[in-house]
This record gives structure tokens, C-alpha cells and sequence, in this order.
């Protein structure tokens, strides 16, 4: 199996149970060994008391690229901590772009860099991921 074929794997096996990333609209765009890349369309419940989309919101996207970006070696791998700097607004029908780009990974943590851009490409958020392998795998793998 080629790396690109296990991302893949690894991605469809957490899709099937991903009930937030799915509730919220994303689509997986692309993803492969270390490397996601999502979309989510900012929807009226989305909107804050501001009428932008809500900080969580994307939030959440760029943790969900995070998350397939680290598991697409078939290792279960949880967030150790996660950090966001917002820089520009998202906007109602805009759809974000969650890139997630692996930058280290030794031993069982990892470190992520996600870059949330708007529909003009302009960034509206920066976001750092640093992960954790715990035991277990997403599919069994035959190691002959």
C-alpha cells in the first residue's frame, strides 16, 4: 500500500464516524501522508452577534484538517494542544479552506501548521496543531 493509499484509508475510516466535521458541511478536499486539506461553507447558524462567521467555527475546521492531516499514517493520534490567530473574517456563503501541512514529526508527537483562507484566498486564520500517537490503528494492516 502506497502512503497516499493509506492516508486515504485513514481518512475514510475516521469520515465514518466524524459526525461534527460532516453535522457542520465540510468536504475533505485532499489529504495524504501528513496533509489534509477541507472546505466548510460559512452558513447563517454559523454567523456570530457580529453577522461573521463564529471564531469556533473556524476553529473547528482547521482542527478537523489537523486531525486527518496527523492520522494519515494509521496511528490513532489525538490533539496535545491547538492555538488560532484569527486575521480576517469569514463571511456568509464564503466557503474557508482548511490546508493542514505537517511540519515535524518525531517519535509519537507531531507538529501542524493549518492555514484557513477565504474564497479571495485571503487568510482568515493561522492555526498550530501539536499532536499526540496514543496505541491503535484505524484498519488493519498486513505487515507480510
Amino acid at each position: 500500500m502506497t502512503p497516499e493509499e493509506r492516508a486515504q484509508r485513514c481518512a475514510d475510516a475516521m469520515w465514518a464516524t466524524d459526525d461534527a466535521s460532516q453535522a457542520l458541511g465540510m468536504r475533505i478536499e485532499n489529504v495524504g501522508p501528513g496533509t489534509a486539506t477541507l472546505t466548510m461553507q460559512v452558513r447563517k447558524h454559523m454567523l456570530n452577534g457580529h453577522g461573521i462567521c463564529h471564531g469556533g467555527m473556524i476553529f473547528t475546521l482547521a482542527d478537523s484538517a489537523f486531525a486527518f492531516a496527523c492520522n494519515s499514517y494509521n496511528r490513532l493520534t489525538v490533539a496535545q494542544s491547538n492555538q488560532i490567530t484569527y486575521l480576517a473574517p469569514g463571511q456568509l456563503d464564503e466557503v474557508l479552506t482548511a490546508t493542514a501541512t505537517e511540519v515535524a514529526r518525531e517519535g509519537r508527537s507531531g507538529t501542524y501548521d493549518v492555514t484557513v483562507t477565504g474564497a479571495d484566498t485571503r487568510q482568515i486564520a493561522l492555526f498550530r496543531g501539536l499532536s499526540r500517537e496514543i496505541s491503535g490503528t484505524h484498519f488493519e494492516e498486513n505487515t507480510e
